[in-house]
């Protein structure tokens, strides 16, 4: 296993390069007077090897955005690509391989299977995907997290902070081309809260991790290197290196 001794290295090889990206990308829930248009003709670029936050005010799409780009939700128009890859050109088989193989998620409630140890539900997509783990990067991975001493625990034998260092390990250890990270801090208090951001930028910074997170909270936007901002479907601002005063400040100003 050859890692990059730092984040310069690791960029230099990704320079220029969009992990993720839409294309005019729109989604209508419902029909007629009812109808709820959540993205509105989205085009965005997610650089490789950065940490970008999507924010936005409560209804403003930026679930759905992530969603969209995970995978998880069709559009109603536009397309999504992982890579040079269009999702709306895949099957079913052939998008839950992607998500499987490419594809690393962190949600909110953690979303770890309970008969399970820790190391059972860290390999767990890569057992459904009927891959052997590469145990150099999984016990870097989890070194990298904290877990070393905690893997035969089960998720009810952890905190929520742990919980949550097992769901940030399952999301990295199959290498994936971007992790998609929706509110990974709202169960948790705000130091424990950091210290998972801090996992999240550690793994942008040593393995040069490509991460999206959608979150409310200025605090967490702060962590990454690029945000963007929602409003009724659409992308309204954007702001580079975000402090959290600046990141409350544009939200104050788009009604967040």
């Amino acid at each position: 296993m050859t890692l990059p001794t730092t984040l310069d290295a690791r960029r230099g090889t990704l320079a220029a390069t969009v992990a993720a990206r839409t294309v005019a990308a729109t989604k209508v829930y419902g029909r007629g007077d009812t109808s709820v248009r959540a993205l509105d003709g989205v085009s965005v670029d997610i650089p490789a090897a950065r940490f970008t936050a999507v924010m936005g005010p409560s209804g403003s799409g930026k679930s759905t955005l992530m969603h969209a780009l995970a995978g998880l939700d069709d559009l109603t128009s536009g397309q999504v690509f992982i890579g040079d890859v269009e999702l709306g050109s895949l099957g079913e088989r052939a998008l839950t391989k992607l998500r499987r193989e490419r594809l690393g998620f962190v949600f909110q409630s953690f979303n770890l299977v309970p008969t399970l140890t820790a190391e059972e539900n860290i390999v767990l997509p890569l057992r459904l995907a009927g891959r052997q783990p590469d145990r150099a990067w999984l016990d870097e991975v989890v070194g990298t997290v904290g877990l070393t001493g905690r893997l035969r625990h089960r998720p009810s034998e952890l905190s929520g902070g742990q919980q949550q260092r097992v769901a940030v390990a399952r999301a990295l250890a199959s290498r994936p081309d971007v992790v998609f990270a929706d509110e990974p801090t709202g169960n948790l208090d705000s130091r424990t809260g950091a210290e998972v951001l801090g996992l999240l930028r550690h793994s942008v910074d040593r393995f040069g991790q490509t991460v999206v997170m959608v979150t409310h909270d200025p605090a967490a936007a702060a962590w990454a290197d690029h945000a963007i901002f929602l409003v009724d479907g659409r992308i309204v601002d954007h702001l580079d290196q975000p402090s959290a005063e600046a990141v409350l400040e544009r939200m104050k100003r788009l009604g967040g």
